[in-house]
């Protein structure tokens, strides 16, 4: 028989054991800190009927999505979690409170080109508040504040939520009598970061049919920059001339003064008025979180405030307000440039437990014990040297070694060796279990990074 050479499809990602408990890790700081703020977790099928999907997805959706047919059935996979939510809250209405909150971290899966730090399968960490009828502004200032929150979890600090309001920029748009295009030219005007100012403004002409003048003073308005304070007051230079575009404004307001007082610093975020967010659902307050240090990478983070995306699915206003972390992009960029939380865990135990004799059962019994205090404990089960076990605990990068020879069942104890600092000390297996976890709350073990 051909052996068939092993590979991985470009776009998908695949992580060695050490790497892999980091991610787990920056995935239980998520949930934590979701379900901290009261939000609820959801899980979604994989894949949903195609005409589900594509109800509203508009712009890139429909070019990105996979599709396929099985029997009579036109099915696709899901290209985001917001979608799928949105039927699940309209199959479910009777049976949910509102405001509905959950939480939801989950692969999804776009046909786009794959490159350096972009997936076509990757995991999404979503938040979503939804109202029946009414969805009150303070939600949409703390979505980013919660966002805040996780972001400082991984061990970030230059990082910053940008927030904008589409109803400025449909009011704006209004004001020019560019009503109609507004959709295309926010999705043109999304891609300034990616294709720059000149780009932008040939598309602009060329592809969506503006005057020069109606281009450059696009271009004006959303260059308007600063501090959030005199960002918010140029923009009053606009009011009294579109009634959505005061009602945006008003909103963006609440939002900055909310952010601040649910602690989030001014460093943190910023009025931005080149967000747009390309999706056609978006209506009202939107997010993008980019690292300072590392603006070639795009948002890592965005979202927004959508009221009609369930109006395909129910006859109910059910207006919401999510944001979404592409958690395998922002773990691939963090883990490339080297600023992954360095007490992220990178061993599957914190100590493996070694028998030093031919009969198991000691070190099992030593096993249980030390696994009953909490800690995460591996046994070692392979008959083989003395070297050749270190050499594996080693590769594994635990913290601890924990011995079991005759000499230490005789004596009841364990020998407990720092494989961080080679220190070797003799204790009883409570006591043992104490100076693990006493090493390492206070961080006086080393972690020992996977090769």
């Amino acid at each position: 028989m051909d052996i068939i050479k092993p590979r991985t499809l470009s776009g998908f990602m695949e992580l060695l054991p050490g790497k892999q408990l980091r991610f787990e890790k920056m995935m239980e700081i998520l949930r934590t800190t979701y379900a901290s703020y009261g939000f609820a977790p959801l899980d979604t099928p994989v894949i949903e009927d195609a005409q589900i999907l594509l109800a509203k997805g508009g712009g890139e959706t429909e070019k990105q999505i996979y599709r396929f047919q099985k029997g009579d059935s036109d099915l696709a996979l899901r290209f985001d979690l917001t979608v799928p939510l949105a039927k699940y809250v309209a199959l479910h209405y009777s049976d949910l409170a509102f405001p509905f909150r959950r939480y939801q971290i989950s692969k999804v899966y776009r046909g786009e080109r794959a490159q350096r730090g972009r997936f076509r399968e990757f995991y999404q960490a979503d938040i979503d508040i939804i109202g029946d009828g009414k969805l009150d502004i303070l939600n949409e200032a703390e979505i980013p504040a919660i966002i805040y929150k996780v972001f400082k979890g991984f061990g970030l600090s230059r990082f910053q939520i940008r927030v904008n309001n589409r109803k400025i920029l449909n009011g704006f748009y209004d004001m020019l009598g560019l009503m109609e295009k507004s959709g295309d030219i926010m999705r043109t005007v999304d891609k300034l970061d990616k294709i720059g100012k000149e780009k932008v403004r040939t598309l602009l002409l060329e592809d969506i049919g503006l005057t020069e003048a109606q281009a450059d003073d696009i271009l004006k308005f959303i260059a308007i920059s600063g501090a959030n304070g005199e960002v918010l007051a140029a923009l009053e230079g606009y009011t009294g001339k579109s009634e959505l575009f005061d009602q945006g404004l008003a909103e963006l307001k609440a939002v900055t003064a909310n952010l601040a007082a649910f602690g989030v610093p001014e460093e943190n975020f910023a009025v931005d008025l080149t967000i747009a967010r390309g999706l056609d659902y978006y209506t009202g307050t939107v997010y993008e979180t980019t690292l300072l240090d590392h603006p070639e990478i795009g948002s890592v983070c965005s979202g927004g405030r959508y009221d009609n995306l369930a109006g395909y699915y129910i006859d109910k206003p059910l207006p919401g307000v999510g944001i979404s972390i592409g958690l395998t992009r922002l773990f691939y960029v963090l883990d490339e440039q080297g600023l992954l939380n360095p007490a992220l865990p990178s061993a599957p135990a914190d100590a493996l437990v070694l028998p030093m004799t031919e009969d198991p059962a000691p070190a099992i019994a030593l096993a249980e014990v030390l696994r009953c205090t909490g800690l995460r404990i591996q046994l070692y089960g392979e008959q083989k040297k003395f070297k050749q076990k270190m050499a594996y605990a080693n590769k594994l990068g635990v913290p601890f070694a924990v011995l079991l020879g005759e000499d230490e069942i005789t004596e009841g104890k364990c020998s407990v060796k720092n494989m961080g600092t080679g220190e070797q000390v003799k204790l009883s297996p409570a006591d043992a279990a104490d100076y693990i976890r006493t090493a390492l709350e206070a961080g006086n073990c080393p972690v020992i990074l996977e090769k």
